[in-house]
């Protein structure tokens, strides 16, 4: 190392002993952050693959915020509708059923509990099950089959 080096960087044991150890850690941080649960990133040659193993994360958001309607509130509007948004936990493709051609695993008046599957979002050639975070009625379905989702977007609102 030379004094122009920063201090955090580390070599990792193993076969890359050029890795940032900083680096990593940073990886590792956007993985909490995002929900994914693997990131890979190849700089100058050197690969660096960061993964995590665990049961699919959700997150919740207020309903009312997420359905506020058109800016300015246009007259006529329909008021925000109130219960549980289920958002989607990764950057992906959603599909509402469990094989192409199979029916969805929920429809619009359908009633489910806590931890149902709802959807399915594919990340990385992984498909993962989204669970509702609220027992209730499915209320409003705001993806389609096929799609893509960013992560936090709203997926379902279940009342």
């Amino acid at each position: 190392m030379t004094a122009d080096e920063p201090t955090d960087k580390k070599e990792i044991p193993g076969k890359r002993p050029n890795v940032d150890a900083g680096f990593v850690r940073e990886l590792a941080a956007l993985l909490d952050e995002t929900g994914l649960t693997e990131i890979e990133v190849e700089e100058q040659g050197v690969r660096v693959r960061v993964a995590r193993q665990g049961a699919a994360v959700y997150a919740a958001a207020s309903a009312p915020a997420l359905l506020a309607g058109p800016a300015g509130g246009a007259k006529g509007a329909e008021a925000p509708k109130r219960g549980t948004t289920v958002t989607s936990p990764m950057v992906g493709t959603v599909y509402l059923g469990p094989s192409p051609g199979a029916p969805p695993f929920v429809k619009v008046g359908d009633s489910v509990k806590q931890d149902q599957t709802l959807l399915i979002i594919e990340a990385m050639k992984t498909m993962n099950q989204v669970p509702s975070n609220a027992s209730g009625r499915i209320v409003e379905i705001y993806v389609q089959d096929g799609h893509p989702v960013e992560y936090g977007e709203p997926l379902m609102l279940v009342e």
